[in-house]
């Protein structure tokens, strides 16, 4: 059990190189939620037509493969 947990262990070490530091997050963390703040009227303004086009995606893709 003891051999199995250092294998385990020892596999994981370099994975925790590709793991930013948390300081590194909060930064990347804080300007996604300010883009997604921003672009949020834009989304809610433009929900209905996107909307509206992929039901009509949808209904001539299926319309077609009967």
């Amino acid at each position: 059990m003891l051999q199995l947990f250092f294998a385990v262990a020892f596999s994981a070490v370099p994975l925790t190189l590709y793991v930013p530091p948390i300081r590194s997050l909060n930064l990347f963390v804080e300007t996604l939620e300010n883009l997604f703040r921003q672009s949020a009227r834009y989304t809610l303004r433009a929900y209905p037509s996107i909307r509206l086009a992929v039901s009509r995606i949808f209904h001539s893709l299926f319309r077609l493969s009967t």
